[in-house]
């Protein structure tokens, strides 16, 4: 029995860039016919909306729930990169991520994540080599070799990372950069070693300087790194050369909305609808050959309904012509997943974050709302019993990032920019090898909020005093296997408690997160030392 129904409006051609009344018919899946005549019906029919970059893992939900609340918002498709969970689990992870996603009807393409471990500065659950990005990129489901994070290793031509880019290359699959403030000659090396997509880029000079090269700039806006206000310029002059990314979404904000609000912020600030549509559809398909309908006969019945092209409210979603969310109603059953998880951890004690004062001056993390790079400053050791203490008064705090993979002792530094002036946050997502990082006023809760973390095997954690509250992650110490709706809500509140502490940031754990990613300057903490991150390589605290 042949499932068809037809729908008709103002159809959006992003190919040919225009707009024409008419009715498509889809007939299992497919669209059969479209025919331009003059219909009633005033609504917008367009092909569904991809975000060309996200770690699905970020959202804290397993695939088949962030697509659940991802389709209210029109999106169909993703171009995933998997590394965070390759990071804790290896090519068992990747292949969790791909079998739970097919369990629901939404596009998923993954990547071969390049950089596992990121550096070798740090402690990761796996190790990727050119072999097993070799047998990901042998998979139809894997369709790019993802972010190539360690820049400097193809700047200085690296055996190893120039074979991963290689194994690509001979499967004429695509490579993703990832090379914050790069520019000039040494861009243009990087992007002539076969890297065609950057989405680290932070001012409109770099994203210009690297299209010149011949790369692919993916505008971010994401719970952390937000750059899409310096870069949307490039909507103007370089529409078939950008596409839209949220890099990491957290519940609370995906719940909210997704690459849609992208989309209608682009159009309110005066830029060409169907060129805007054009550039989250139309471009991710070419670029990376993804099997997404773009509203030809022929093709999958990928498209949304949206009311109109200023308010752009999504009225319906379709995927292989399978209604999925109708009114902001996702059409989408939660699936019970099972939660496979690498955590070695042992419980910590005060003693173990305790740094002996060894000078007068310290090395302290600023952190920046809504980027992931930091700066190194430095400011007066606060000194109690001969131990360095965390500094309330001037917002420099002590943080910890401790090896979850097996048992060791954390390593110890300061931040500031967290503004809390009492209590302590822990997370397990920590990028990128994911172990355990801590920010605290205070000893006592700081071990508190890590050992919660240690008991639960994965999650986030807040304490202040006699109040404790953890919200788990039992996939992977990344995700929960729970309904997406309430991880959303529980992280919001957990997101309002930190704030409550005195954190000035707009995503406290997002920033936290971050925190121990080396692979972006300035200072950093592994669980291996404190990092300096221009230098590459690691740098005494005081």
């Amino acid at each position: 029995m042949k499932k068809e129904f037809s729908v008709s409006g103002n159809i959006i051609d992003v190919i040919n860039e225009r707009i024409y009344k008419g009715t498509i018919t889809v007939s299992d899946g497919t669209i059969v016919s479209i025919i331009k005549k003059e219909v009633a019906d005033d609504q917008y029919i367009l092909p569904g909306l991809i975000d060309a970059h996200i770690h699905v893992e970020s959202s804290m939900l397993v695939p088949s729930e962030f697509a659940k609340l991802a389709v209210t918002h029109g999106t169909v498709a993703t171009v995933s990169d998997p590394h965070e969970i390759g990071n804790v689990l290896g090519i068992a992870g990747i292949k969790f991520m791909i079998e739970n996603g097919e369990k629901v009807p939404f596009k998923f393409f993954f990547g071969a994540p390049s950089c596992v471990p990121a550096t070798v500065f740090e402690t990761s659950g796996a190790n990727l080599g050119p072999a097993e990005i070799g047998e990901l990129l042998d998979m139809d489901k894997i369709k790019y070799l993802s972010e190539m994070m360690n820049f400097p290793g193809v700047l200085h031509q690296d055996k190893e990372v120039l074979a991963k880019i290689e194994e690509a290359k001979k499967r004429g699959k695509p490579v993703d950069g990832h090379a914050p403030g790069l520019k000039g000659k040494d861009a243009e090396f990087y992007i002539n070693a076969g890297i065609s997509t950057d989405h680290e880029c932070f001012t409109i000079e770099e994203a210009l300087d690297k299209i010149n090269y011949g790369m692919k700039i993916q505008i971010r806006e994401g719970s952390a790194a937000k750059n899409f206000e310096a870069l949307i310029p490039l909507m103007e002059t370089h529409p078939d050369k950008i596409m839209l990314c949220s890099d990491d979404r957290h519940p609370d904000d995906l719940a909210e909305g997704h690459i849609n609000g992208l989309v209608k912020r682009a159009i309110a600030k005066g830029y060409d609808p169907l060129q805007v549509i054009k550039v989250c559809t139309y471009n991710p398909v070419l670029h990376y050959d993804l099997e997404v309908g773009l509203l030809r006969q022929g093709d999958p019945a990928d498209f949304i309904i949206a009311d109109n092209l200023t308010d752009f409210n999504i009225l319906k979603t379709y995927i292989d012509g399978v209604k999925v969310a109708e009114n902001g109603n996702s059409l989408i059953k939660t699936e019970r997943e099972k939660a496979p998880n690498n955590f070695n951890a042992k419980p910590i004690s005060e003693i173990d974050i305790a740094i002996k004062a060894e000078g007068n001056e310290v090395k302290v993390i600023r952190a920046m709302d809504g980027q992931l790079i930091t700066n190194l400053i430095y400011s007066k050791t606060k000194v109690e019993n001969g131990l360095a203490v965390s500094d309330v008064e001037n917002d420099v705090l002590k943080t910890m990032v401790l090896n979850r993979y097996k048992d060791a002792k954390p390593a110890l530094g300061f931040i500031t920019s967290f503004g809390f002036i009492r209590g302590a946050i822990a997370s397990t997502v920590a990028h990128d090898s994911h172990n355990i990082v801590a920010v605290g006023t205070n000893d006592k809760d700081m071990v508190r909020a890590v050992n919660l973390l240690i008991e639960a095997k994965g999650g986030i954690s807040l304490v202040d005093g006699e109040k404790e509250m953890l919200l788990p992650l039992p996939v992977a110490g990344l995700m929960s296997n729970d309904n997406g709706y309430k991880v959303a809500e529980a992280y919001a509140e957990m997101s309002e408690a930190a704030k409550e502490l005195g954190s000035k940031l707009n995503a406290p754990y997002m920033t936290l997160s971050f925190m121990a990613l080396l692979v972006i300057p300035e200072l950093k903490l592994s669980d291996k030392g404190l990092f300096d991150g221009e230098r590459f390589e690691f740098t005494p605290l005081f």
